[in-house]
């Protein structure tokens, strides 16, 4: 397994094939040249945690052979962040994590994650300067509720139902900088759903690997309903480290680097146009590679502590700061 130190060195490469970026090996490295072929990014392959490539590319086999051998995955994405496919290495030998999970009593793990969540929540409108009657009942509110979290001993779905109690009571706060109407996954029905949904896809393609790293799988899930080709646990795991995505979205709304006028309009859906692509990107990779260590050891520790069997209360959490 890695250890921190060699983690500690990985990047992730981004490669914007859509801005006429090309991708390229050479002896061992990986190199990124702009369109009009001067070097933009290079570095051993050794060093690779993640690749993404952001627009079309050609895959050879050499492609895939590099991955293979230095134990990176390759994420290909659309101009718009969709995700295509994931194509490369992947760690599948693990039986015996494997067989745990899957016979593992997942009833208290539900209430864990959305505990960490929850609390991370707290942690994040607590950054905000102010300390009014509107931040100081938010906080009362999810306390309470991460107390009821903390105590329940119901199904899945009355545990969900505490999530979104929650995070209707973080939403609201967490952007009471902006003309909020809703979470509304997917359906972009403004600017900061949709750059939310960015946020959130560049967070889960990167717990992505780390879950990779030691075997899981991926498709076996605790919270979230497993169906055919849906990474649930991945789904699941992403959970704590939302707030990352939310905290940096109200930022960068505040310092008026996410702008409407970026946006498109289509049947109604805001969609990011293709020419900030990059900007967007680099601004919500930010703060994930900035904790990358911290969410490294959390997947250390929870992949131990579930190899040992060990009793709840024992498992890491991921505790954003407050100031």
């Amino acid at each position: 397994m890695m250890s921190r130190p060699d983690f500690e060195k990985k990047q992730i490469v981004i490669a914007f094939t859509m801005d006429g970026e090309k991708l390229s090996f050479h002896n061992d490295n990986i190199v990124i040249k702009d369109k009009d072929g001067k070097i933009i990014h290079q570095s051993t392959c050794y060093r690779i945690f993640a690749v993404f490539v952001i627009g079309h590319i050609t895959i050879t086999s050499g492609l895939i052979e590099k991955s293979h051998k230095f134990g990176f995955p390759i994420y290909l994405m659309t101009s718009t962040l969709r995700t295509i496919d994931i194509i490369g290495h992947q760690t599948k030998g693990n039986t015996q994590l494997r067989k745990i999970q899957y016979l593992h009593d997942n009833s208290k793990l539900g209430n864990y994650l959305i505990s960490n969540k929850i609390t991370n929540q707290i942690n994040t409108i607590s950054k905000q300067r102010i300390n009014n009657w509107e931040i100081r009942s938010a906080k009362e509110q999810l306390i309470a509720i991460k107390s009821q979290v903390d105590q329940y001993t119901g199904d899945i779905r009355g545990l969900m139902g505490l999530e979104g109690n929650a995070a209707k009571i973080f939403f609201r706060t967490n952007f009471n900088n902006t003309c909020w109407i809703g979470r509304r996954p997917r359906t972009k029905c403004d600017i900061i759903n949709s750059i939310l949904d960015i946020g959130y896809t560049l967070l889960f393609n990167y717990i992505d690997p780390m879950l990779s790293l030691y075997g899981f799988d991926s498709y076996h899930g605790i919270l979230h309903t497993e169906f055919y080709m849906r990474k649930s646990l991945t789904c699941d795991m992403v959970e704590p480290f939302r707030p990352i995505i939310d905290w940096q979205v109200r930022k960068s709304i505040n310092l008026n680097q996410f702008k409407e006028e970026h946006f498109n309009i289509v049947d109604d859906r805001y969609l990011l146009d293709i020419r900030y692509n990059k900007e967007y990107v680099k601004t919500l990779i930010k703060p994930i590679l900035e904790s990358r260590m911290e969410i490294f050891a959390y997947f250390q520790s929870f992949y131990r502590s579930f190899m040992k069997k060990a009793d709840i209360e024992t498992f890491p959490k991921y505790i954003m700061e407050s100031r």
